[in-house]
């Protein structure tokens, strides 16, 4: 493997972030959400939405790469109180030290080979150095693959379910938690 490394995404990235999301969400989400909605995506957007978010935040966006090329990236930040409360809306105790990873996304050709592992533990060491503690993941209960990366990680389901819609039809989340004191291994 060239080398691998994670780094802080710079605005020049967001094109090929957006291009990373779509593609990926293409293959991975062609069996859990609705053809319309992936075929409706555009990079143009995706891509200024992401150029938002790295220069104004509330996210960081990290970028995994191997050699030359962006692989992968993910976004993390302190949880707004919403995505860490139980499903009756009360915030845990330590609602100010939880963070939301709100995504992490390997392109598929470059899965298997340590990124996401890398750009979820680069993410935890900066939400420590920002005061957090830990860590949540909203994951769409069929996507098998992302839950099993999560547990892998050490982080568990703590029973909260939403549902969300998806171009009309119910796409259900489960939520995942588990500490920042991830290192590779």
């Amino acid at each position: 493997m060239a080398d691998a490394a994670v780094r802080p995404a710079q605005s020049a990235d967001g094109e090929e972030i957006a291009r990373i999301q779509l593609s990926t969400w293409r293959t991975a989400y062609e069996a859990i959400l609705p053809p319309d909605i992936l075929a409706g995506l555009t990079e143009e957007a995706a891509a200024g939405q992401w150029r938002h978010t790295i220069e104004h935040g509330p996210a960081t966006v990290f970028v995994a790469t191997e050699g030359e090329w962006l692989v992968g990236f993910g976004a993390a930040g302190a949880a707004p109180k919403d995505e860490s409360a139980d499903a009756q809306g009360n915030p845990p105790e330590d609602a100010k030290a939880v963070a939301l990873v709100s995504t992490l996304l390997v392109e598929p050709r470059w899965g298997r080979r340590g990124h996401g592992g890398r750009i979820l533990a680069t993410a935890a060491q900066t939400l420590r150095a920002n005061g957090l503690t830990r860590g949540i993941a909203w994951v769409p209960e069929a996507d098998d693959a992302s839950l099993a990366f999560y547990q892998r990680a050490g982080w568990t389901l703590d029973g909260t379910v939403r549902t969300l819609d998806a171009g009309g039809l119910p796409l259900r989340e489960v939520r995942l938690t588990g500490g920042l004191e991830l290192a590779l291994a």
